[in-house]
């Protein structure tokens, strides 16, 4: 499966990485990318293991918010 987030408040590289490293940490998520410019970040994932919900969580632990 694959899901677009929302995420706002990016602002450098180093949220990039944050945000990629916090998603890649779920058990099911297989590729992360993040557009730093557009604040979209591509996530392709296996649903028999992790959900939206749960990635949007982890983003929003490490301080951004995601718009649905």
């Amino acid at each position: 499966m694959q899901t677009t987030l929302d995420v706002r408040g990016m602002t450098c590289g180093h949220c990039e990485s944050s945000v990629k490293n916090a998603l890649e940490s779920l058990e099911g998520v297989q590729g992360v990318e993040v557009n730093l410019g557009t604040g979209r970040v591509d996530v392709t994932y296996d649903e028999a293991y992790v959900t939206i919900k749960q990635m949007r969580e982890a983003v929003e632990e490490q301080g951004y918010d995601v718009v649905a």
